[in-house]
């Protein structure tokens, strides 16, 4: 298992897709985003070949991400072609489950274990401000789609956004009383520049202030042992519920030092760091006739230099890239 320069053991490769999305969810996507051309995007053949390598290395968990990765057509040969490499331990998908009714049992039987599943609040208009194109009715049947056909756990993510879902989330929280999801709440992150780093700056939500609302109706949260240290979550119970709450908090209560990830961009770039800008291209070497050896040779150099955590209290985070070209 590869180790970066500090000592944190990687991996966890998480590879997007594509950076298209059928929804512009406020602090994620500008409604005039521009879409990297698909003959950019990596083949399922070439991401194939990059996980092959991966787990030569030593990676074993894997997570496919978008923007919205079920906007690819060949969605079902990249879950087979992954699924099919010997030793990948885990392989989920982040999605916003808008086309899982129609795709979850083909995505289970291609071999895809589970899915995160992002949706912001159970109240319909929230939804349609907070993610603009999106529908709660509809997410809602991708969800039960997705347990329908043994995608699980399901995990919820919720972006905390001031002005929009801050008094949402226990309602959302309320989910795990009676059913066994992970509900978790992030704090928003300002990626890149523009209209989504501005908004994730002035409607940031500490997870201190959305555990209080929490806890104010439900009492004390029991906190969960910790037994995967690089697990970006810190995990919590409502008594007596059966699933689980989560908080994921990169600026409240960075994880940074415990980070076991990679990220391969849709267009075939390692970033090395989700809120630094550092990147080596690997699609280059993919195309030009690069074997595995070379594959290798520049994922180790990605692990090797991989930055010790971000610099967001110094007001430092990519310029140049937004979250949906990153997959989170």
């Amino acid at each position: 298992m590869p180790k970066d320069a500090f000592g944190r053991e990687i991996d966890y490769l998480r590879i997007s897709v594509i950076d298209a999305c059928n929804l512009r969810c406020v602090y994620c996507m500008p409604i005039n985003a521009y879409f990297a051309p698909l003959r950019s995007l990596l083949t399922p053949a070439e991401i194939e070949q990059v996980v092959r390598v991966a787990v030569s290395l030593g990676f074993r968990k894997f997570r496919i991400t978008g923007g919205e990765p079920t906007l690819r057509s060949d969605l079902l040969e990249i879950v087979s072609r992954m699924a099919s490499v010997e030793g990948v331990g885990d392989l989920a998908m982040t999605t916003n489950a808008i086309a899982l009714p129609k795709l979850a049992v083909k995505l289970k039987q291609a071999g895809l274990k589970r899915v995160n599943v992002h949706l912001d609040s159970l109240n319909p208009e929230t939804v349609r401000q907070q993610m603009r194109w999106g529908n709660l009715e509809e997410i809602w049947e991708g969800i039960l789609a997705a347990e329908e056909a043994g995608l699980v756990p399901i995990k919820l993510n919720s972006v905390v956004t001031a002005g929009f879902n801050e008094n949402d989330v226990v309602e959302l929280a309320r989910l795990t009383l009676e059913r066994d999801w992970h509900v978790r709440f992030i704090e928003l992150m300002p990626l890149g520049t523009g209209e989504c780093a501005r908004l994730s700056i002035q409607r940031y939500v500490s997870n201190i202030e959305t555990r209080r609302r929490i806890e104010q109706v439900f009492g004390p949260l029991i906190e969960l042992e910790q037994t995967n240290p690089a697990d970006e979550s810190r995990n919590y119970k409502i008594p007596g519920a059966k699933g689980v709450i989560g908080f994921i908090s990169p600026v409240s209560q960075p994880y940074c030092g415990n980070c076991n990830r990679m990220r391969l961009t849709a267009d075939g770039k390692f970033h090395l760091c989700l809120l630094n800008d550092d990147e080596l291209d690997v699609k280059a070497a993919l195309r030009n006739g690069g074997g595995p050896e070379k594959i290798a040779e520049i994922l180790l150099k990605a692990v090797a230099i991989k930055p010790t955590g971000h610099r967001l209290l110094q007001g430092r985070s990519t310029t140049e890239r937004l979250m949906h070209q990153l997959g989170g």
